[in-house]
């Protein structure tokens, strides 16, 4: 008699499913001390520079116009976001690069081959908890303004429910900063090099193109202001300034295709060249 002996199979339980995958990117985020310490910087700031901002406020004992009370409420709750995104943009390249420093990565990918949804969850973790973190400082700055500039004659008016959807937008925009700057990092692999490009991007290019436009008055350097990211990310949420004319949905939308770029630009590398 002969028996067949079958092998048994085995099976790989190495590779994550797709909630497994967004637990441990949302494990790595919290644990790392740095995020810790940029969110808080990020909520110390917006608040102080509300504080600040609302007892600076002056008008000479007069009141402004009624119809320009919510542009000054909103404006001073959310001047906070243009520190906010350089900080949260640092830490968009550091979640990443901070991998490619220490070998992490090979962990990371060797847990999820297929590499793209390892990116799609850290972009869904980041994005969700700094847009947490922009909540927290854009409706603290305006708990913290309400009062001071009340006392000014300047009167929110939460009625129409404008005042209070723009705050969540500069809350979403600084999510997106950060997903952007994730992109940027995964790209180029290099926490130096990262933070430069999105700083630069973010900080340094719209002074060079208005420096630029306002010397040599090039109308297609004019023209190309609103499309910089940061300049449609703050037509986004302060509608009353605005981007060049822009409305606000379509400053919104340029900052998505900014995301969207990064974005896939750093997945199409991820997936052809090695750890």
């Amino acid at each position: 008699m002969s028996a067949t002996i079958t092998a048994p199979r085995q099976t790989d339980n190495t590779h994550l499913s797709s909630v497994g995958i967004v637990r441990s990117e949302w494990i790595k985020l919290r644990t790392v001390r740095s995020t810790i310490w940029s969110y808080a910087i990020v909520v110390v700031v917006s608040l102080g520079i509300a504080l600040l901002l609302s007892f600076a406020t002056n008008f000479g004992g007069q009141a402004p116009p009624t119809d320009i009370h919510n542009d000054i409420v909103l404006q001073t709750a959310t001047f906070g976001v243009y520190f906010g995104q350089l900080i949260v943009a640092v830490l968009g390249v550091l979640i990443v690069s901070g991998e490619y420093t220490t070998g992490m990565i090979r962990s990371t990918l060797t847990a999820v081959p297929k590499r793209v949804p390892a990116l799609a969850a850290k972009a869904l973790v980041l994005f969700v908890a700094t847009f947490v973190v922009g909540i927290i400082s854009a409706f603290g700055s305006l708990l913290i303004a309400v009062p001071v500039l009340g006392g000014q004659g300047i009167d929110a008016d939460f009625s129409d429910g404008s005042l209070i959807g723009n705050l969540v937008l500069a809350a979403v925009y600084l999510a997106l900063v950060a997903v952007f700057a994730l992109g940027l990092g995964t790209v180029l692999r290099s926490s130096a090099g990262g933070i430069a490009a999105a700083l630069g991007t973010i900080l340094l290019l719209p002074t060079i193109l208005q420096l630029f436009a306002g010397l040599t008055q090039a109308q297609w350097a004019m023209d190309l202001m609103p499309y910089l990211f940061s300049n449609a990310g703050n037509g986004m949420y302060t509608p009353a300034i605005g981007a060049g004319g822009l409305e606000q949905w379509q400053s919104a939308l340029v900052v998505l295709g900014w995301v969207v770029v990064s974005l896939v630009a750093g997945a199409l590398l991820l997936k052809r060249r090695d750890a």
